[in-house]
């Protein structure tokens, strides 16, 4: 849905609700890459997660996971943030 730079991406939780209400979605889950592979999660990475679960807990569709792509993958929800 976002395309960011080598380092950095901008993500609208506002586009991610439309999103998930164009698909009548009860449930989200979303994911991203790191580039360099390693998918610690960044305080940016907590932080649109958090803000990302409120915005969808307005409309009553639950984050239920945000996944971090690298070696090994990580998920939010296993890690505690959600």
């Amino acid at each position: 849905m976002f395309y960011g730079t080598i380092d950095a991406a901008s993500i609208h939780p506002r586009i991610v609700v439309q999103k998930a209400l164009g698909y009548n979605a009860a449930v989200v889950i979303v994911a991203h890459n790191h580039p360099s592979g390693v998918a610690e999660p960044s305080h940016a990475d907590r932080t649109i997660t958090l803000r990302l679960k409120e915005a969808l807990s307005l409309v009553d569709v639950r984050l239920l996971d945000h996944i971090i792509v690298g070696e090994p993958c990580v998920s939010l929800a296993e890690s505690g943030v959600i």
